[in-house]
């Protein structure tokens, strides 16, 4: 093989390491909305939202650039006079982790989840006040919020 031929692996290798991280910014955009038992939404509801990058503030409904990461998303909204709407949003692996590993090698994947971009929350929250839910991104469909699923009393919330 010849040196040209190395060289031009070589700089492929440092091309594609880091694939999600050109693929996906470091931010994920989520909605979220707050609802009573009863179905109505209530807005203005203030949402801590929160990981191992720090917290965040949004009022319901918003969207907030949420910052990636391979932690879960802890949640709390409150409003005077309502109960707290709570909730966890899974940290799931996207495309771009995978796009590492076939193309990239092992040093593209440590980087990515070392930076959080090969990871996404669910797109669209909708919490219940009240209630403690579990939302993960395999849930989403196109258009629709994430209902979530009530995390039963006494289970670790991630």
């Amino acid at each position: 093989m010849s040196i040209l031929h190395l060289v031009a692996i070589g700089c492929a290798a440092l091309v594609l390491q880091g694939c999600a991280s050109i693929v996906n910014d470091t931010t994920n955009p989520v909605r979220f909305e707050t609802y009573s038992h009863g179905g109505a939404e209530v807005k203005d509801m203030e949402c801590k939202v929160e990981n191992d990058y720090g917290a965040q503030t949004v009022k319901t409904p918003g969207t907030l650039q949420v910052r990636r990461s391979s932690k879960d998303l802890q949640i709390v909204c409150s409003k005077t006079g309502e109960a707290d709407a709570k909730g966890v949003a899974t940290s799931r692996v996207n495309g771009g982790m995978f796009g590492n590993i076939i193309f990239g090698g092992g040093i593209g994947a440590i980087i990515d989840h070392n930076k959080g971009t090969a990871y996404s929350y669910p797109q669209w929250i909708r919490l219940v006040v009240g209630k403690v839910l579990g939302f993960d991104r395999s849930n989403d469909k196109d258009g629709a919020p994430n209902l979530g699923a009530e995390v039963p009393a006494g289970q670790p919330k991630s």
